[in-house]
């Protein structure tokens, strides 16, 4: 009966949250570096504001589509699966942005430090994610 009531403790229940979404976010991040063709961190630590706005962009819409997932389902388990299931939803947006923009490759731009392509990464990540959290 005590054990119970701690997991109930909605100080427990929300540090569990924050700790599952963090290592969700985590492995995003890896997974987002596997599918960008540059080092997201290597060029962060270089100055490239364009790869900083792309990645930031990325951070925001993987963590708002985890709070939808945390206010729309129960079980942990629930939320992991709604969440990580956004998040390919979002990596699909990201290629569809590569797809749909053939007169230059976004993360050749993004590279280099276009930071106009850079900022309409982060909004389309940030967008979407409002988009993919209601949808889960």
């Amino acid at each position: 009966m005590l054990l119970g009531s701690f997991w109930s403790n909605p100080l427990v229940e929300s540090a569990g949250y924050f700790s599952v979404v963090v290592l969700c976010l985590i492995v995003s991040m890896v997974l987002f570096e596997i599918v960008t063709k540059y080092k997201n961190w290597q060029e962060i630590k270089n100055g490239n504001v364009a790869v900083a706005l792309a990645t930031g962009g990325k951070i925001f819409g993987v963590c708002n589509i985890f709070k939808y997932s945390i206010e729309e389902h129960n079980s942990l388990f629930e939320m992991i699966g709604w969440g990580l299931y956004g998040f390919a939803l979002l990596i699909v947006a990201y290629w569809l942005f590569e797809f749909l923009t053939p007169s230059f490759n976004v993360d050749k731009e993004i590279e280099n430090d276009n930071r106009s392509v850079g900022f309409i990464s982060l909004i389309i990540s940030v967008g979407l994610s409002f988009v993919i959290g209601a949808s889960i």
